[in-house]
């Protein structure tokens, strides 16, 4: 009966917000329509100043300074960096840290793969909120660790403008911004046409550019009492491949890293069993005149077959084989097409209501290239000639044989082509609503429809299991060279053309706001605002029958084979207080509920308060609580197989007197996800200063400090290895005592903390008899980043330091000095990155060292452009990106599939040089 009567109580709490929401957003409608049916009134000889709606607010005020940080990035910033989309745009701010980008998406494997994100504060993608003028879009629909909005799918070219909340604001937009929001506002009340094309080309070659941009509008809302306007965007760049870059040789990955190059070669490397090694010593076979020591071997040593395939004694391949060395044939930056259309229509009701739509769509087509397909096959000793004439069927050799006579190769197959996929992700957004202003309300309502879709294609170097392997058994496919034309047409026959994985996620919801002055204080009007939000979220993920046969080599099914298809549905309600109580001091009250379906809900509760002692100056401080529910990918994702770094096994290595080349391997995984996990929790403050000692000259300074509880993470492996008398019933070993697998579970487990400064500095409209000069400097100085992993632990910082997945450097900064003279303008710009202590944990397994210990370079670029205003429609400007061609810095970092640097937060392209022109018909 307890049962029955909380599902009632919860169904009628449900019902009870669906229904007020619902309720508010007609009775709003009625309240405006004797507004809508009113002719507009006589235009007065002043008009007022207009109020506009700032990020971090839900009341509309004349613009300036809030209790919370509100960082603006304009139009004309974007042009001068000469950046086209929004991913690229956001590696330039300086509080965010180890967002998701193409680099680091080249990978083999395909777990979110292509999924470029933002990341305030170092603390999680899914802890950063990306808005659409206010609204939200559709998540990246593949299932993963990460939750949010795809950066490809917007545009640079339709913004006019980016704010960025550096403070927890889910008091206002919900449970994903503890971290802070970023609100991009696109372009309105366009008229005219405007034409814009763009291109750029490497110093090296690969990852050129060209973009094209048209802009069109018709109406003026103030005369015409509409405007229509649509901007349409088309990109492409090209691939770049590791061959196309010095730094990668000056990197000498092989000498320093080779423990994490490949033992999978070309011509094939032998894996032997034990008891076929120790019958070969005892027969005396030699490689290079010496007799063998290890289990894998290739008897075409020391020449294997460069370039890629090296005789590296100290490599994965040992003193007996080959190592693949995948850095010199692999791509670094992918190849990809972009086509963006944006459009939004403004139709004037009245003189003070509107009704608006807006339409978004987008597609971003992505090839990621890796090397060439890795094989393990068994092939009978016969057909390899070093070893025919032995007697590996002998009772001896065969001990441990699953097939007396079989071998075992690790296959680099080159034949086959570099394993390429296309990833394409298509969003659609649409939305209508009403803005505007009633009796004294000002309100804005809205339906929103956002769908995002995934389609994840192998189309080259994967190849059907089954035959590729029987092929090789039988000799048609040759794993120590070139196939002949037999086996090149069975490899023709066997690739895989195949939509493998296809994601979908839609959301549909219905929000409103409502506010109107509550009175008078000193300071001026006391202003209320509610608003509510009813929002229906589903995911789809759905494997091709292929995929489940598990019969794609290098692509593995998923664990249980099957799909998934989730949804829930979220209310919120949220009020905001504003209270000028005298001129210097206002406060900003706010708070909202959030109740997730089979989750629960929870408040949080903000509040803000500003003191301005003098125009000049201003002091700001916040606080506030929040909560974040965990994805459906976190509470639903079927089991993933995969496995951990080179790691040591402390149990074992006590047997073998630490010899990490017996201990050390990479350990198998399963990550699960769980259905019982509850919310994170968080609280996070802020105090600062705005200082404006004259027209020319303004600088903030914040302090801000964020703590999360009950974090949904998974232990790391490395954590788990590090203290198996905590861990140790997570480690699932053989009989024999060595490790089966490591369990790996989504629980609600530690904490993290943040804390820092965030400094801008604007020095602008300097006229000289040379020009007019200006600068700006917007920096991050983070003061402690450490993660709790379990309740009792101690904190681990990464603050400055490589931890599991990266590192928190304690200095960001965007530095730009600008110049303009008449019709002529120009810009310098330098973005940096201090530097950090390295991973420095791989091991190499053959000898059982341990990487030499490393610290990352800080990372520092430097930009400038130039532009000519040729007339007052034509424009003209030139640029040089990474002027100095500075390499990304050498690490040892073993997490990404690129080795020798760290690609979440570099980049390979070096010094590039664009140009672009803008045409505009008004």
């Amino acid at each position: 009966m307890g049962e029955v009567h909380s599902m009632r109580v919860t169904t009628m709490t449900q019902s009870v917000r669906l229904a007020l929401s619902v309720g508010a957003v007609t009775g709003l409608l009625a309240l405006i329509q004797p507004a809508v049916a009113q002719d507009a009134p006589a235009a007065t000889s002043a008009a007022p100043i207009p109020k506009v709606e700032i990020t971090g607010s839900a009341i509309r005020r004349i613009e300036s300074e809030t209790a919370l940080p509100v960082q603006v990035i304009t139009r004309e910033e974007i042009e001068k960096a000469g950046v086209t989309t929004a991913s690229e745009l956001m590696a330039r701010v300086s509080a965010n840290v180890g967002g998701l980008t193409d680099g680091a998406s080249i990978t083999d494997g395909h777990d979110q793969r292509g999924f470029n994100s933002a990341n305030l504060r170092g603390i999680g993608t899914s802890s950063t909120l990306v808005l659409l003028n206010g609204r939200r879009m559709a998540n990246f629909a593949s299932p993963g660790d990460d939750t949010g909005v795809d950066l490809n799918n917007i545009p640079a070219a339709a913004i006019q403008r980016v704010e960025v909340l550096l403070d927890g604001a889910s008091a206002l937009y919900g449970t994903d911004a503890i971290g802070g929001v970023i609100n991009f506002i696109t372009r309105k009340d366009f008229q005219g046409v405007e034409l814009n094309a763009y291109g750029s080309k490497t110093k090296e070659g690969g990852a050129g550019k060209r973009t094209a941009t048209l802009t069109a509008g018709t109406g003026d809302v103030a005369k015409d009492g509409y405007n229509v306007f649509a901007v349409v965007d088309v990109q492409r760049t090209d691939a770049l491949s590791t061959s196309q870059r010095k730094f990668i040789g000056n990197l000498q990955i092989p000498e320093r890293l080779p423990h994490l190059l490949s033992g999978y070669t070309s011509p094939a490397n032998i894996r032997l069993t034990g008891a076929q090694r120790d019958y070969l010593q005892e027969q005396g076979f030699t490689i290079n005149g010496k007799p063998i020591t290890n289990r894998t071997i290739n008897p075409s040593i020391p020449g294997c077959s460069a370039p890629a395939n090296l005789y590296l004694p100290a490599g994965i391949g040992g003193v007996d084989a080959c190592t693949y060395n995948y850095m010199g044939d692999t791509e670094l930056y992918p190849k990809s097409d972009k086509v963006n259309l944006l459009s939004r229509g403004v139709l004037q009701l009245n003189a003070n209501n509107q009704l608006f739509a807006e339409v978004a769509l987008s597609r971003s087509k992505t090839q990621y290239v890796a090397s060439s397909a890795r094989v393990n096959a068994q092939i009978n000793y016969k057909r390899i000639p070093a070893l025919a004439k032995y007697d590996l069927m002998s009772e001896e050799a065969s001990a441990d044989d699953d097939v007396a006579g079989d071998v075992e190769l690790r296959i680099r197959l080159n034949d086959a082509g570099r394993r390429t996929s296309e990833l394409t992700s298509e969003s659609q957004r649409f939305v209508v609503g009403l803005t505007g202003s009633a009796n004294g309300f000002d309100y804005d309502v809205a339906l929103n429809h956002s769908v995002n879709t995934i389609k994840d294609k192998d189309t080259h170097g994967y190849l059907l299991k089954d035959k590729l392997l029987q092929g090789i058994y039988d000799g048609v496919i040759n794993p120590f060279g070139p196939s002949d034309a037999a086996g090149r047409a069975l490899l023709d026959s066997i690739q895989v053309n195949d939509d493998v994985r296809h994601a979908r996620g839609v959301m549909d919801s219905i929000d409103f706001k409502v506010s109107h002055a509550v009175g008078t204080l000193a300071g001026g009007e006391a202003a209320l605002a509610v608003g509510g939000e009813v929002r229906h979220e589903r995911t789809d993920f759905t494997p091709s029958a292929l995929l489940l046969s598990d019969n794609i080599n290098n692509d593995d099914a998923p664990e249980g084979g099957r799909g998934t298809s989730d949804k829930r549905t979220v209310q919120a309600l949220y009020g905001e207080l504003l209270l000028p109580f005298t001129k210097q001091w206002e406060a900003q009250l706010s708070a909202r509920y959030d109740h997730y379906q089979v989750v629960g809900g929870a408040a949080s509760p903000k509040v803000g308060v500003t003191y301005t002692p003098v125009k000049s100056m201003l002091f700001r401080a916040s606080a506030g609580r929040g909560f974040r529910a965990p994805s459906m990918s976190d509470l639903y994702r079927p089991t993933i197989y995969s496995s951990t770094a080179t790691l040591p096994d402390p149990l074992y290595c006590a047997e073998v007197d630490n010899n990490y080349s017996d201990c050390a391997d990479n350990w198998s995984t399963r990550r699960y996800s769980n259905a019982n996990l509850k919310p994170e929790h968080s609280r996070q403050y802020s105090v600062g200063m705005v200082i404006e000692p004259s027209k020319q000259v303004a600088m903030t300074l914040d302090y801000w400090n964020i703590k999360r509880t009950d974090l949904i993470k998974e232990i790391g492996d490395d954590i788990v290895l590090g203290n198996l008398a905590k861990y140790g019933s997570l480690v699932h070993r053989k009989a024999n005592g060595l490790i089966d697998y490591i369990e790996l579970h989504k629980e609600n487990r530690g904490a993290q903390q943040a804390t820092g400064l965030d400094l801008t500095l604007d020095y602008k409209g300097v006229k000289t008899w040379a020009g007019n000069f200006g600068g700006h400097l917007s920096g991050t100085y983070v003061l402690d980043s450490k993660i709790q992993n379990a309740v009792g632990d101690p904190y681990l910082s990464n603050l400055g330091r490589f931890v599991t997945n990266g590192a928190v450097p304690r200095w960001r900064h965007t530095i730009t000095f600008d110049w303009d003279q008449g019709p002529y303008s120009a810009s310098l710009s330098n973005t940096y990155s201090a530097g950090y202590e390295d991973q420095n944990s791989a091991i190499n397994t053959d000898d059982g060292t341990v990487v030499a210990a490393n610290r990352v370079k800080a990372y520092s670029l430097w930009d400038m452009s130039g532009a000519w205003q040729v007339s007052k429609a034509f424009k003209l400007r030139a640029g040089v990106q990474n002027l100095f061609n500075t390499a990304p810095p050498y690490s040892n970092q073993a997490t990404f599939f690129i080795s020798g640097y760290d690609p979440t937060y570099t980049d390979p392209r070096g010094r590039r040089f664009y140009a672009s022109a803008n045409y505009a018909f008004k």
